[in-house]
């Protein structure tokens, strides 16, 4: 898996990018990625990537 920090923007495989977890497309070069980060009750860091807005939108919040 990338870093979810890392610039996408060159040479990532597909297999190795983050997916949308919304539609499971991978985000390979995406201007409009969002990545939602939280802690959890266990004081875990979640975070989650999605490709667009709408995407972002539809999640269904398992916060």
């Amino acid at each position: 898996m990338v870093d979810p920090t890392s610039d996408l923007g060159e040479n990532v495989d597909p297999d190795d990018a983050p997916q949308c977890a919304t539609c499971g497309e991978a985000i390979v070069n995406v201007p409009t990625h969002h990545v939602v980060t939280w802690v959890d009750g266990d004081g875990a860091v979640q975070y989650r990537h999605f490709c667009n807005d709408d995407c972002r939108a539809d999640w269904d919040d398992e916060r």
